[in-house]
């Protein structure tokens, strides 16, 4: 398949009675297509034009690489990788951090008139309506006085990242994506019958927008490159990059994150007990969310309505305890890594009635299957003592609840012989630096939080900035994105000098987009309770470094975060979530109650996602080559550690040009009025006494 296929199905519309069998053609078409690649991966990657001499001296095409099948590149991946980590960020989109990587599937791959919502409505705030087109945000801008002033790029305000406002900025016409409505979406706008109306009334707006809201329509639009997260583009640059990730749920962060480790956010739960559906006007479905999971409510585990005595945190600054969803009750890894001990680790369970009733089959088969259970960890920021607590004491503050997906399981959360494998962030440095993970190896995900535990603090000087961005996660509104980066440095840092490196695996992802623009159209396989698209969504990045990574390659292998689920099904020998026989009966009922034939996890064999064997080079698993060593990853801790990183050049640093750059003249400029965070920052550009 050539790497620029777009995957369209202009068969599917949205009544949810007619839209099944155009779901179904449109998935099994693109199964069919991604089909005849799985046995030689390499025809899915490409190498990037030349960077550095270091990185190129390291690159080869893949079509010079053994050709192996798939059962011989699997014995050989459980033969040199027994550690996946999976580093999970917050809230980027592809194009925002990457649409500018030289040899992606990025804005300026193509021409414009070819880049779906390359150009689109933005109402002016005069009602005027005009147009807004991508647009990298710089690092100074002049204000009214013609003076330059610096704007730090690496602090953005967030924007609208619901259910209902991705749909609406991805603008579904007979199933097919124009991503037209980023920016009217955040200013409240939508379009019908051609006209531009209000989301909330559906008729034409009575006041125009504030500049705020202008400046945040331009932002949902815009992206950075090489100078503002230099790391990313560096392990990108030296390792392998996806440029056909897609988040698996259309909305925030709580039913992605659930989704990296289910591969759903309770579509089979919603077959099974069809009035939790999201549409249900139970009062307590109305509360919750119902299912599947597509807001941002917390977990039911740890929260008020859990009478566990023991039971999991909640962070005093995140989601309610008040208004959790409900309990997810379906399989999981999670359930998965329990493999043959399975019947007895459940025995602690401590309310089994409710976090069992929907995986007793599950239980069984696990059971049956006689496979070792797989180590795993959850480690996230604030979810126990930090070196930034006080005396400690667990203070929680930094702990984002809604973004922990085991604990919205209850059969994790509510079980303290499984809720024991949920860590907090400086638990993981503890654990790789002092070599006390699992000699059999393990799966490990690693996030961060409201804070650093680096106590680093963003560029910019003025304290509102400084107040509001101290996270590391790199979600938008809260996290420094080079906060962040240095985040992830320190993690690969400390796998590169451990042990565990010459095995390991760090897949390093993303849960969702936060609603910023990306170019491409989803592959929707799944429709919500109200018949409106739910899965698949849009690009966010994915990159894998490893001894035995393939270099400066860029794998347009299609996935999503089942494809994290498939990969660790494969080595670690766990039957895929999918073919589970609660699950498989999940998804028979979805058929018959809602017409629905692809409601459930996507790692099962006939799913059209990939299992991210591209990201692997078969002369370094053979031996032909030598594994990368562990500097190659590496980045110096001086350099980690001081900001801005490369001090703002990193492109040079990199010797990459992003593409908006490859005429040697910038081509696509800041809108004159932008200003990347309206509410913290007021004032860019528009007034002249605003100081940095």
């Amino acid at each position: 398949m050539s790497p620029r296929v777009r995957l369209t199905c202009t068969s599917m519309i949205t009544a949810v009675s007619l839209v099944m069998q155009p779901l179904a053609a449109c998935a099994a078409g693109v199964q069919a297509q991604f089909a005849s690649q799985t046995s030689n991966d390499a025809s899915m990657v490409v190498i990037g034009p030349a960077s550095s001499g270091a990185v190129m001296a390291r690159a080869h095409s893949p079509a010079g690489e053994p050709v192996l099948s798939h059962a011989q590149k699997l014995a050989l991946l459980r033969k040199n990788v027994k550690y996946v980590f999976v580093l999970f960020q917050e809230n980027r989109s592809f194009d925002f951090h990457l649409g500018t990587f030289p040899g992606a599937n990025g804005l300026f791959s193509q021409p414009a008139a070819q880049t779906p919502g390359f150009t689109q409505p933005i109402v002016n705030t005069d009602g005027s309506v005009g147009t807004i087109s991508p647009f990298l945000i710089p690092a100074t801008v002049k204000d009214v006085n013609g003076k330059t002033v610096p704007i730090y790029p690496q602090d953005t305000a967030s924007v609208d990242h619901s259910h209902t406002g991705i749909n609406n900025s991805l603008d579904f016409l007979n199933g097919v994506a124009k991503n037209d409505r980023y920016a009217l979406d955040e200013e409240g706008l939508t379009t019908k019958g051609g006209q531009i109306v209000s989301m909330s009334t559906g008729v034409a707006a009575t006041s125009n927008p504030t500049l705020a809201a202008k400046q945040t329509a331009e932002l949902a639009v815009s992206h950075i490159d090489c100078n503002t997260v230099p790391f990313l583009w560096q392990f990108a640059d030296r390792f392998t990059l996806f440029d056909a990730m897609h988040q698996t749920i259309i909305g925030p962060s709580s039913p992605n994150a659930i989704s990296m480790i289910a591969g759903q956010s309770g579509v089979t739960q919603w077959a099974l007990h069809p009035s939790t559906g999201s549409n249900n006007t139970n009062p307590v479905v109305a509360a919750t969310g119902g299912e599947p999971v597509i807001g941002d409510n917390g977990p039911y585990a740890g929260s008020n309505y859990d009478t566990s005595a023991v039971k999991p945190p909640y962070g005093p600054n995140d989601e309610s305890p008040a208004t959790p969803d409900l309990n997810q009750t379906y399989a999981s890894l999670p359930l998965s890594f329990l493999g043959k001990q399975i019947e007895k680790t459940i025995q602690t369970d401590q309310n089994p009635a409710l976090d069992l009733i929907d995986v007793q089959d599950d239980i069984r088969t696990i059971a049956s299957q006689q496979v070792a259970p797989t180590n795993w960890g959850w480690y996230q920021e604030g979810y126990d003592t930090e070196p930034t607590d006080t005396n400690g004491v667990d203070s929680h503050a930094t702990y984002i609840t809604h973004h922990n997906a085991p604990q919205y399981f209850g059969y994790v959360g509510d079980n303290p012989a499984v809720a024991s494998n949920l860590h907090g962030l400086g638990d993981f440095y503890t654990a790789v630096s002092k070599q006390t993970l699992p000699s059999a190896g393990g799966v490990f995900y690693v996030r961060g939080g409201y804070g650093n535990n680096d106590n680093l603090k963003p560029v910019d000087p003025n304290p509102a900035v400084q107040s509001a961005f101290p996270g590391s996660d790199d979600h938008p509104g809260y996290s420094d994105t080079q906060i962040a980066e240095t985040l992830l440095a320190d993690e690969v840092n400390a796998i590169a000098a451990s042990p565990y490196w010459k095995n390991s695996a760090i897949i390093i992802t993303y849960d969702e987009t936060d609603g910023l623009y990306d170019h491409t159209q989803p592959l929707v396989r799944q429709l919500d309770p109200e018949g409106n698209p739910l899965s698949g969504g849009p690009r966010i990045p994915l990159m894998i470094i490893s001894p035995f990574s393939r270099v400066h390659a860029i794998s347009h292998e299609y996935a999503e975060h089942s494809s994290v689920i498939k990969f660790i099904n494969e080595l670690f020998r766990l039957t895929p979530l999918a073919n589970l026989p609660d699950e498989v009966k999940g998804v028979a009922l979805g058929k018959q109650e809602f017409g629905q034939s692809d409601l459930g996890p996507a790692d099962g064999a006939s799913s059209p996602v990939g299992n991210l064997f591209s990201a692997f080079d078969n002369s370094r698993l053979t031996g032909q080559i030598a594994p990368l060593p562990a500097e190659y990853a590496e980045i110096p801790v001086s350099i980690a550690h001081t900001l801005p990183h490369y001090g703002g050049n990193g492109c040079t640093a990199l010797n990459i040009i992003p593409t908006d750059y490859a005429t040697g003249k910038l081509i696509d400029p800041a809108p004159s009025d932008f200003n990347p965070r309206p509410s913290v920052t007021p004032g860019i550009p528009t007034s002249g006494t605003w100081t940095p």
